[in-house]
């Protein structure tokens, strides 16, 4: 893929996993090391780090507002397809991952961090 870093695609879950502007959590990697939020926002499928950059609160467990989410320690919000943080408390923008969807399941691309 252009422009990204060498990494591995993870399956993350199915599409029927996930409903219309809702947020799930899963773990991805060879030992499930990467905690990431999916996202299903107006038919598109989005990755973010699950953890607010603020106070490392879950986002998965937050509140997907428009195409934001909501932290729910203290209602920081990003916004989900760029990452980028979008009101105090929240300063740090969110990390991203590329998604794509083949024959309805969901998959993540976590680079490699030797390169990071």
């Amino acid at each position: 893929m252009i422009g990204t870093k060498p990494g591995k695609w993870h399956r993350a879950a199915a599409t029927s996993n996930i409903e219309d502007d809702d947020v799930l959590g899963v773990l991805l990697g060879d030992q499930g090391e990467h905690e990431v939020a999916l996202y299903k926002i107006q038919g598109n499928f989005y990755a973010t780090a699950d953890r607010c950059t603020h106070q490392t609160a879950r986002l998965s467990d937050g509140l997907v507002i428009d195409d934001c989410i909501e932290c729910p320690l203290h209602q920081g919000r990003f916004h989900v397809p760029t990452g980028k943080a979008k009101n105090a408390p929240v300063s740090i923008d969110l990390k991203t991952y590329p998604v794509k969807v083949e024959q309805d399941v969901i998959y993540v691309l976590i680079e490699d961090t030797q390169f990071d």
